[in-house]
């Protein structure tokens, strides 16, 4: 059965880098190839580290279920302590942003639940960074005019002139 999957038949995924970071296992992998949208991850977050960015998310719904371990939850500008049996809801296009961290001793391990929308937009605010997947990009936007770096001569009125659809020259 493509539906039933064992923690430890699933693949671990390291992505490490100085204190960011941890492990996860995607649990529900044939979900996307079955068309579905809703998904779930065990993650390990281990001591000292925090897995992601503070961010939020404009589209996808997250809930945190704590396995074992303890964490910091922050929350906007709340942080509380986490551990076994809690679950953390943080709802789409709230604005709030959220980030789990584990400054104990032992690994702070959790499910994470949610989808995975291929048009999300999220923000990360200690930062200013912002991922728009839909186009692949992670970076850094400032705020400009709309019609900022547009050629005087809109491109479409050459392309349609290249193209026969109107006579004369394009640059006028």
């Amino acid at each position: 059965m493509d539906n039933v999957h064992n923690l430890a038949d699933c693949k671990e995924i390291h992505h490490v880098n100085g204190r960011h970071g941890g492990s996860y296992r995607v649990l529900t992998p044939h979900m996307r190839d079955a068309g579905g949208s809703l998904g779930v991850n065990q993650t390990v977050c281990p001591p000292g580290c925090a897995t992601v960015p503070f961010h939020w998310h404009l589209r996808e719904d997250e809930i945190f279920f704590i396995r074992s371990g303890r964490g910091i939850f922050r929350y906007d500008d709340e942080l509380r302590e986490v551990g076994p049996g809690d679950c953390i809801a943080c709802p789409a296009g709230s604005k709030i942003a959220h980030q789990l961290c584990n400054p104990f001793d032992e690994d702070l391990v959790y499910l994470a639940i949610g989808p995975y929308d291929p048009h999300e937009v999220c923000h990360y605010p200690d930062n200013g960074k912002v991922l728009v997947r839909g186009v692949g990009q992670v970076g850094f936007l400032r705020e400009t005019p709309y019609m900022e770096g547009e050629p005087e001569v809109p491109n479409i009125f050459g392309l349609a002139q290249a193209a026969g659809l109107i006579p004369g020259d394009a640059s006028e």
